[in-house]
């Protein structure tokens, strides 16, 4: 049988750094980030579900699973961070192709027989547009909710990305489920927790 390094990539993702440029008053992993992206995800399909009844009903698990692998290719290429990866048409298209590269080799450590299982997980190409578009909500929404809690703490070096991304979540408002998930979630991230204890009771 022939040893598989997956494991033990994903496992790595722990040591690599969100927001690498910046300072940040609580440091956070891509392996923190990916599980909070995946819980949002699966709240927005939930959502999606409940609120778009005339449309094809998604499948909240299959949100979560693809939000929980989006980042793993920065295990190879690191955590880029937008400004930079956005700031010329040229470095974009090829950070494309590095990442296009980088989740090809994410699927070949896998063993052979799993292989046409992930490839509907790992290769953004093989993800349905709906379930691409809601991981995306779900990656956008953490990270406001990261600027939130950094500007709560006085990191002003974060007011940017949070105008940034306010820009961004107007866009995603158009969709009930984002709508829906910023009126009911988003204050309550970032209060203190004897306030979310009283909110509780």
């Amino acid at each position: 049988m022939v040893k598989s390094t997956f494991l033990a990539w994903v496992f790595r993702m722990p040591l690599i750094k969100r927001w690498s440029l910046m300072f940040c008053h609580k440091p956070e992993s891509i392996a923190e980030h990916s599980h909070q992206v995946a819980v949002v995800a699966h709240l927005l399909a939930l959502i999606y579900n409940k609120q778009c009844t005339d449309q094809v009903p998604l499948i909240p698990e299959r949100a979560a699973t693809i939000a929980l692998y989006h980042d793993q290719i920065e295990i190879y290429t690191g955590d880029l961070v937008t400004p930079i990866k956005y700031h010329h048409q040229e470095l974009t298209q090829e950070f494309k192709k590095l990442e296009f590269m980088a989740e090809n080799m994410c699927l070949d450590t896998l063993p052979e027989e799993l292989r046409e299982d992930f490839s509907s997980i790992l290769l953004s190409e093989n993800i349905e547009p709906e379930y691409a578009r809601i991981v995306k909500s779900a990656d956008v929404l953490c990270a406001y909710i990261k600027a939130l809690d950094e500007l709560k703490h006085h990191n002003y070096e974060f007011e940017h990305v949070k105008l940034n991304l306010e820009k961004k979540l107007e866009e995603l408002k158009q969709y009930p489920e984002v709508d829906y998930f910023i009126k009911t979630f988003i204050d309550s991230c970032v209060v203190s927790l004897d306030k979310l204890t009283n909110q509780s009771e």
